[in-house]
């Protein structure tokens, strides 16, 4: 048998060159038998000097998606994950979960095992490729992406690629999957292939009904305590800005939805207008609540609204339609892109011309409960900052000393945010709605890559720390020179499963008893030992006196370019 010309221009080498002309430079890797093509199709390219995205090898796959997550977040550039066929999607299926909740573009692809027993180059040759071929691999995800599909043979590979990263990037944005069979990409290339526009992928936002926003802008101009709520507005960096100018020029308040709270920072937290998140009391009082990204704007069970507040919605999709139940009736709901309702909302409520009394006194009302939630805030560090276990606020106010403006926190069950001092656009990446654990330590080396420049710290459970594979992430931290710290906030229990049966049964059984089933995570293991393994620098603290100097250490060990940890040792909170 003669052996292939692998010179002949293939599938997979046009797949490359597709990805790298529409805009993907990275793309997290966790290969398998599938990648042959790619592998081989990569070597060419270089041989050739032809330019190509840079595959990092990342050997699990929840880091490698929570990575192209995170570097999302900071750059907003298209991004892409390749895994191993059905074993590699299922792996990949949580950070692809807390990727479709938090509406970020990545495309996801997968190898698909052969199609074929014998006849084709690709055809199977491993025992494997019987044990994982599937009736329909894209199924176990298709609830959580915008689209899937299978690349088949004689199709333009180019053409498959830009219509998956167009339907990523559309507002909302969110994930994509596209299989691709090993003979398929391993054939020669279709004679005919298109060529892409040049154009940026996805098609341009929506914008909203004129007559709607200033139809909000005149309710607002007549209220006497309304309110902005939202989760990730700031995702346009701009919006930071814009929505803080709003909120001070016309005495409108802001909030944050309820935990997981914000997703980024979408005014600066320091703001006199910012009421917390999930100011009970002050969405109670509201006669207006505006809702603009944001999934659970409150929640039902805990927040008793006014009978005669007026209610509005405004989003890509302000009704998630991808959630199959959302109550939050709503008087007025206005689809569009958010950042250009909120520029129309500013130029209608210069328009609308409120009341300036008005809004001295919506000012001054909101003024008092920003000051009040800051004063709390500082009294409640000041009573614990000599308690041990360490105190999730005594944590979040060191990490404060430490840090500059444009550091990156990525935070994934670690401190409230409101303790933290955040106040420029883009330096916090909270956890998605999914609640995907494990999010955390490739979110981090993510965000690293994409922003290699800034200081980026993680602020992670013990129980998230342990989901997201961390041999696996900081074996990627040290081979892809990513420094970042990583401090676990160590409670030594599932915190959020005791919180929610308490909330459940403030009076039942279980809260009688000195440990919880299902709850504790003790003995707790030296966590500080695993990034050893990668020559890191570890500290493990239980001292609060000791924890600013162990800051500074670990932030200095990050400068030099060594990945850091500290395992903090923490009480719930």
């Amino acid at each position: 048998m003669s052996k292939p010309n692998t010179l002949t221009i293939s599938n997979a080498s046009l797949f490359l060159d597709a990805l790298y002309e529409r805009g993907i430079r990275h793309v997290f890797a966790n290969a398998g038998t599938d990648f042959a093509p790619v592998i081989e199709a990569l070597v060419i390219a270089r041989e050739q000097g032809r330019p190509m995205p840079e595959f990092h090898t990342v050997p699990h796959e929840n880091v490698a998606v929570s990575m192209a997550h995170g570097y999302y977040r900071v750059t907003g550039e298209p991004v892409a994950v390749m895994v191993h066929v059905t074993v590699g999607t299922a792996n990949a299926l949580c950070g692809l979960m807390n990727a479709a909740r938090d509406n970020v573009p990545l495309l996801l692809m997968a190898g698909r095992t052969p199609h074929t027993e014998a006849g084709n180059q690709g055809s199977r040759n491993a025992s494997i490729h019987w044990g994982q071929d599937a009736f329909d691999q894209g199924g176990m995800l298709r609830e959580y992406v915008k689209w899937d599909y299978e690349l088949r043979a004689g199709q333009p590979v180019d053409a498959i690629v830009g219509r998956a990263l167009d339907i990523a990037m559309t507002e909302p944005p969110g994930p994509v999957y596209l299989a691709l069979p090993r003979e398929t990409l391993g054939d020669p290339a279709p004679a005919l292939q298109t060529h892409p526009r040049r154009r940026s992928p996805g098609a341009s936002p929506a914008m909203p009904n004129h007559d709607e926003i200033e139809k909000v802008a005149q309710i607002l101009s007549a209220a006497e305590s309304p309110i902005v709520v939202t989760e990730s507005l700031g995702r346009d960096f701009d919006n930071v800005g814009l929505l803080g100018r709003l909120a001070d020029e016309f005495g409108i308040g802001v909030a944050h939805a309820g935990e997981p709270g914000a997703r980024d920072v979408n005014i600066p937290l320091n703001h006199p207008m910012y009421l917390g998140t999930h100011p009970i009391e002050a969405l109670e009082q509201a006669d207006v609540i505006v809702a603009i990204d944001t999934v659970v704007p409150w929640w039902p069970r805990y927040v008793s609204l006014r009978e005669d507040v007026r209610l509005v919605q405004i989003g890509p999709d302000p009704l998630y339609t991808n959630y199959p139940v959302r109550g939050f009736d709503m008087d007025q709901v206005i689809t569009g892109s958010s950042s250009a309702a909120l520029a129309m909302l500013h130029e209608a409520l210069q328009v609308a011309a409120a009341d300036k009394d008005r809004i001295q006194r919506r000012h001054k009302a909101f003024s008092a409960q920003s000051r009040e939630r800051i004063q709390s805030a500082e009294k409640l560090i000041e009573e614990v900052r000599s308690m041990a276990p360490i105190h999730p606020a005594w944590l979040a106010s060191c990490i404060n000393e430490i840090k500059d403006p444009s550091t990156i926190i990525v935070n994934e069950l670690g401190v409230p945010m409101d303790f933290l001092d955040l106040r420029e656009p883009g330096t916090f990446i909270g956890t998605s709605p999914a609640g995907g654990l494990g999010f955390g330590n490739g979110g981090a080396l993510g965000a690293r890559m994409g922003a290699p420049d800034r200081n980026v710290i993680l602020v992670v459970g013990d129980g998230s720390y342990m989901f997201g594979n961390p041999v696996a992430a900081h074996y990627v931290a040290r081979a892809k020179g990513l420094p970042t710290l990583t401090i676990i906030n160590n409670n030594q229990r599932w915190h959020a499963v005791h919180r929610s049966t308490l909330a459940m049964y403030p009076d039942g059984q279980s809260a009688r008893v000195p440990l919880m089933p299902l709850v504790d995570l003790g003995p707790s293991p030296a966590f500080e030992k695993v990034i050893e393994s990668i020559d890191g620098y570890s500290e493990h603290v239980d001292d609060p006196a000791e924890l600013p100097a162990a800051l500074r250490r670990a932030m200095d060990a990050v400068a030099g370019g060594t990945p850091a940890l500290l395992n903090v040792i923490t009480q719930g909170g």
